[in-house]
This record gives C-alpha cells, sequence and structure tokens, in this order.
C-alpha cells in the first residue's frame, strides 16, 4: 500500500483500490449505513476543512503536542516493560498508525531497539484482515506481537480483537496513548485528552483512506483495500505531525495515576438511554470519536461538560460543530470531555 510515511516507519499490509472505488457524499453515506449497508463497503469523501478550523488544527498541535507525546512515551515503556526487545508492533489502520510510529520511534531513541511495526485492517462486524495476520505470524512469533491505536472510545474494536485473535494465539490486549473509557492497561493516559492527529483524515494518515472490504474488489486472497488521496500531497501534515510530537518525548518514565470510576461503555449506554437512541454504535464517546463523527458522519448533537466550553482542547469541536450548524449540548460527563451523537437518518 502507499502512503506517504516512510517505508521504515511501518509496513502497511493493504491492498491498494486507488481508482476501484468512487467514494459517496457523507449524507448518502449516513442513510446507506443506516439502511443495512455496511460502512467497510463505501469510502466517504474526504473532508475539506476551512482554513478557520485548521487555525484550530495548528493551535492543538501547539499546545497538545507535549501532552500526546508523554502519553505515547508512557504507552511505550509499558510495552516495553511487558513485551520486552522482540516486541512487534500491529497498528490498526488507520487512526493507529501515527500512533505506532511514534512508539516505534520511542522505543529505538530510548531502548536502541529496531522494533518492526505492522499496520492492518480491523473492521466492526467484519473482523481482523486473516490475510494479513497470516503474513505476520509467518515472520514472528505471536507472542510478540503488541496491537497498537490511537485511542479507545468505548471499547467495540477492543471486543472485536479479543473476538478475533484467539484462534492466532496473540494477546488481544491493546496499547494506547488514551483510554477514557478505561479498558487497557497498556494505555499512555486514561484521561480523555486531545490528540491532535484525531482532528484531520487522511493528510495526518499518510493520505491513505479508511479500510476497505466488499468482495467484488477484495479477494480472498487480499489485503483489506484502502485508497491513496495522491492528489491531496501538497495539503499532506502526516510526516510534520510525526516530527512535532516526536521533539517532545522527555524519555522519563511518566505514571499517570488518574483512573476512571468504572468503564466508558456503561457511560455510553447511559448516554444512550437518556437520549433515546436505540444503536449504541450511534454513540461515540471522547475527543477522538466526537471529532470522527463531526467529520465524517451526519452528527445530532454534540455533549460536552459545561465547565469546558472554553477549554482549549475543545476548540476544534466547537468549531466544527459551528460550521457544520450541530447543537452543542451540555451534559455531566464523566469518564469523556466530549461525546458526538449520530443522527437517526430516518428522522431527517
Amino acid at each position: 500500500m502507499r502512503s506517504s510515511f516512510k517505508s521504515d516507519d511501518v509496513e502497511i499490509l493493504l491492498k491498494d483500490i486507488t481508482g476501484l472505488v468512487e467514494p459517496i457524499g457523507t449524507s448518502e453515506r449516513e442513510k446507506l449505513i443506516q439502511s443495512g449497508r455496511h460502512y467497510s463497503e463505501m469510502l466517504p469523501l474526504e473532508y475539506s476543512p476551512s482554513e478557520k478550523y485548521m487555525e484550530a488544527y495548528r493551535s492543538a498541535l501547539k499546545t497538545f503536542s507535549s501532552l500526546t507525546a508523554d502519553a505515547i512515551g508512557s504507552a511505550a515503556e509499558k510495552i516495553y516493560a511487558k513485551k520486552g526487545k522482540n516486541v512487534v508492533l500491529v497498528s490498526l489502520a488507520r487512526a493507529g498508525i501515527p500512533i505506532g510510529i511514534l512508539m516505534k520511534r520511542y522505543l529505538d531513541k530510548k531502548f536502541g531497539l529496531n522494533v518492526k511495526h505492522y499496520s492492518i485492517s480491523i473492521i466492526r462486524g467484519r473482523g481482523i484482515d486473516d490475510n494479513a495476520m497470516k503474513y505476520i505470524l509467518k515472520r514472528h512469533k505471536p507472542e510478540n506481537i503488541q496491537f497498537v491505536d490511537g485511542w479507545i472510545g468505548k471499547g467495540a474494536i477492543l471486543g472485536e480483537l479479543e473476538k478475533d485473535v484467539k484462534k492466532y494465539g496473540v494477546s488481544p490486549e491493546l496499547a494506547v496513548a488514551a483510554d477514557p473509557a478505561n479498558m487497557t492497561n497498556l494505555a499512555g493516559t486514561h484521561k480523555d485528552i486531545l490528540i491532535p492527529s484525531s482532528c484531520l483524515n487522511c493528510t495526518v494518515s499518510g493520505l491513505i483512506s479508511r479500510t476497505f472490504l466488499r468482495s467484488d474488489i477484495i479477494g480472498k486472497d487480499d489485503f483489506h483495500g484502502a485508497v491513496y488521496y495522491g492528489e491531496l500531497k501538497k495539503y499532506d501534515l502526516s510526516n510534520e505531525f510525526l516530527e512535532n510530537i516526536e521533539e517532545r518525548f522527555s524519555f522519563k518514565k511518566i505514571y499517570d495515576d488518574f483512573s476512571p470510576k468504572g468503564k466508558g461503555i456503561e457511560e455510553a449506554k447511559k448516554i444512550a438511554e437518556y437520549f433515546d437512541v436505540d444503536d449504541i454504535n450511534f454513540i461515540k464517546p471522547g475527543i477522538g470519536e466526537a471529532t470522527r463523527v463531526l467529520l465524517r458522519r451526519v452528527p445530532w448533537k454534540i455533549l460536552i461538560r459545561e465547565e469546558d466550553k472554553n477549554n482549549p482542547m475543545l476548540e476544534h469541536i466547537l468549531r466544527l460543530a459551528d460550521e457544520k450548524n450541530v447543537n452543542v449540548e451540555y451534559f455531566p460527563l464523566k469518564n469523556y470531555m466530549a461525546c458526538g451523537i449520530i443522527k437517526k437518518m430516518a428522522d431527517v
């Protein structure tokens, strides 16, 4: 798979399907998803951010790079303590790729390890890419594999991992920068923090699309697919983001003793009940997930705590909500700083 990342940073185990799939507009795609079509069978049009929104991204990068670097470093320290020098990083495409690259660079600089880093697809409801797993397991021992993602929202992908990887003899434990859902021990922090890469789509993800799986294009021996957006090359910030975070690694062991009360999934269920949402998949808690709702779904409303209304960590979310005319409502969130709720298209 082509990408704008350096080849020694990551080996992306995806089939390049550039030119084979026509992206679909957000509203039409949302209607198809809600009428039963699986999200992995379509690709969204990539959102083109306004200059005001890009200002918010650049501000977030400047303000929260050190926080992100500390979280990634802390997670990498935990990975090293658990897996040792033979660890193999397997990031979940696409949000996990920049985080996996940064963990790889941290382990190299701190411990002198030349860690192998792959990226593969896992799709909610469809599972992990079996061909990609077989490819990796031909080359590495199952006990050395460590899955990596950017953050955990409510834990749906973690549930998919736990279900799927037993047959490979691989641990489903997921290492992430932030886990406000309180689902993994291999988290840099359990606080809901702004990871600046969550603010953008392909232009901070190596110019690749989210992953794709449809039988007319992805054969039984193929990896899951993705598109390379070469036409967006002049807007690409992927390597700039990596360098910005890497410069801020402190290489000190940082112990974040913050622990949320309870699991995020329980809070998500309470939000669904309160707002009479009958599909838990419409509830997207956490800064990263709320941002994704605004970037590539049709949002109904965004929830934030009233005391966070001027918090710079939420500036990009409030700016996007304003641009898209989405209602922002105050709600007493516990594990999370923000939550996106997807609009039921039957109500439109």
